[in-house]
């Protein structure tokens, strides 16, 4: 059996559905055995230490390596030479001569910027860690989304408000409040991550402000327990982890297998947007089109029609139609279209139902409307968005 040494840090979903990924594989092709050390950062006197070695395996040796490696710029003080690996980069986009193993960062910040321009919002704002690649990458992306739909993004520049030498916890807090008592509202903010959101969330209490009223909050790894222990709930990004784990862990299988591969980056890919308490609003101002909005959403699994979506206002169809336009830049059928589109994505990502009975569930007439729907708007088949992006 081989031996395979994982080291992550456990607190986060990310890196426990990344092991899921990596113990299903094992189930199904293996069994391998597995070595782990507790989570690689520890506080100590008020310091962060970081693991500098791998575990002492004694007389054994470990045959391959999936590790997150993190505040270190040259992976190879930390991976053995000769022992095949896998590394997430925590503080650079890749480590040299390794094989990686990535989010996409950009089509994070592009999804957030879309989801919050489809809610109407015109005040955004990003939250991040300073000196993470993967934070900066994600706040550039959601900007540059945003500067292609005209509008400007405010940045926390932790960096600088950290210069200020505030350390505590607390201090820090106050510094966010600050900040966010500063811009204008109703704003929407998209957080690194969940951690990051639920200090965002904390932070408006500090402000007296809103969420999501004053201040929508989404966050980005869908980890529930976060999500859920935030007041209210945090919206969060979904990424795929357990895939990338599973690929991982069929990565380094071939390596130690000593088989040739060209592959050299495995990327988690994020998939959908799951909605709760902290971002759903919708700041838009003309109180029709938002009812309108507000009925497409809660009644997005079932088959509605433009019309029915009309009788829930006090306009005509046509007037309805010219406010949506002015709006939001689409149709009121585009709308509805899109939002149930959102729908099956999650139902073929979190689900293995078939696309017959999500078809069912979802109140379509038959698997070719919702497979010609899901094509225009995806342009690809149902099937290989699932092979793409679903549970391999």
């Amino acid at each position: 059996m081989w031996k395979v040494i994982l080291l992550f840090d456990t607190s986060g979903a990310a890196s426990r559905r990344t092991i899921q990924g990596i113990a299903r594989y094992s189930s199904l092709h293996g069994p391998w055995v597995f070595f782990r050390e507790p989570p690689f950062y520890m506080i100590t006197n008020g310091k962060l230490r970081t693991i500098k070695k791998l575990p002492d395996l004694g007389d054994q040796k470990a045959d391959g390596i999936i590790a997150h490696i993190p505040y270190t710029r040259n992976g190879s003080q930390f991976i053995p030479e000769g022992i095949p690996a896998v590394v997430s980069p925590y503080s650079i986009r890749q480590f040299p001569h390794f094989r990686n193993l990535i989010t996409d960062n950009v089509v994070l910040g592009k999804m957030a910027a879309e989801y919050f321009l489809d809610r109407g919002f015109r005040y955004f704002a990003y939250c991040g860690f300073g000196g993470m690649y993967w934070s900066r990458e994600r706040g550039e992306s959601f900007a540059k989304r945003l500067t292609r739909a005209g509008f400007k993004t405010h940045f926390y520049q932790y960096g600088q408000l950290w210069s200020r030498r505030r350390s505590s916890r607390a201090d820090n807090q106050a510094l966010l409040a600050e900040w966010l008592k500063s811009l204008p509202k109703p704003l929407a903010v998209m957080a690194c991550n969940d951690d990051r959101g639920q200090d965002i969330t904390e932070a408006c209490k500090i402000a007296g402000l809103h969420v999501p009223y004053d201040v929508a909050v989404l966050g980005v790894d869908n980890d529930d327990m976060v999500c859920d222990l935030t007041n209210p709930p945090l919206s969060s990004i979904a990424v795929n982890n357990e895939r990338a784990g599973y690929e991982a862990a069929e990565l380094l299988a071939q390596m130690m297998a000593g088989k040739k591969t060209n592959k050299q980056v495995i990327i988690a890919q994020p998939t959908h947007i799951v909605t709760r308490q902290s971002t759903d609003l919708f700041a838009v101002e003309d109180q029709d089109v938002c009812g309108a909005l507000r009925c497409i959403y809660e009644h997005a699994k079932e088959n509605i029609h433009v019309d029915e979506i009309v009788n829930a206002t006090a306009l005509s169809r046509r007037k309805l139609e010219r406010r949506f336009r002015q709006v939001l830049g689409r149709s009121i059928l585009d709308e509805i279209r899109r939002v149930r589109i959102e729908q099956v994505i999650r139902m073929l990502v979190e689900t293995n139902m078939s696309i017959s009975q999500i078809a069912e569930a979802l109140g379509y007439p038959g698997v070719e409307h919702i497979a010609r729907y899901f094509r225009q708007e995806k342009g690809m088949s149902l099937l290989t968005y699932r092979k793409r992006y679903g549970q391999k």
